[in-house]
């Protein structure tokens, strides 16, 4: 039996340790905000946020999610601003790939609150849109970049990585 924290709730599934997370996260707990898109952690589709950090779950075994922290996209608030702004900016067009575009975005801003194109293209690289919908993506994210500012000037206090954690 494996054990961990979903969406802010104590799970546990009986699936065989080589499982991928995805498969237990969508068929097992009923999330099915994460897609499968090409099972080999190439596209994106899939991508969930494992103790902070984006990560796979097409490729995850079931067995390494023991005692993590593990959010999906219906984890993460309504009102979060990547999620205001992907409305706001009209990302998506088949919307697919959207929430594994989203998570992988959070991890972004959560390391880079202001961020470059450079420093969007290099995060988001790897995650496929077959509607090619970057532009917009890039638009969104520096949307809900300027809206988390705000908040921050507001007095709410955003998380910021310290120097050993970029490198």
């Amino acid at each position: 039996m494996v054990t961990f924290t979903l969406n802010g709730q104590k799970v546990a599934s009986a699936s065989p340790d080589d499982t991928p997370l995805l498969w237990v996260i969508r068929d097992e707990l009923g999330f099915k905000g994460t897609k499968f898109g090409c099972g080999i952690a190439m596209c994106g589709a899939c991508t969930i946020h494992i103790d902070g950090q984006a990560v796979r779950s097409c490729s995850y075994p079931l067995k390494q999610a023991q005692g993590k922290q593990i959010t999906t996209i219906e984890g993460l608030n309504d009102s979060h601003p990547l999620q205001k702004a992907w409305i706001a900016e009209q990302v998506p067009q088949c919307g697919y790939c959207q929430s594994g575009q989203i998570m992988q975005a959070a991890t972004l801003l959560k390391y880079y609150p202001s961020p470059t194109d450079e420093q969007i293209n290099t995060h988001m690289n790897g995650n496929l849109c077959r509607c090619m919908a970057y532009h917009r993506i890039r638009k969104a994210i520096k949307r809900a970049a300027k809206d988390t500012e705000t908040i921050v000037n507001n007095g709410v206090e955003i998380y910021t990585p310290n120097e050993q954690e970029l490198s």
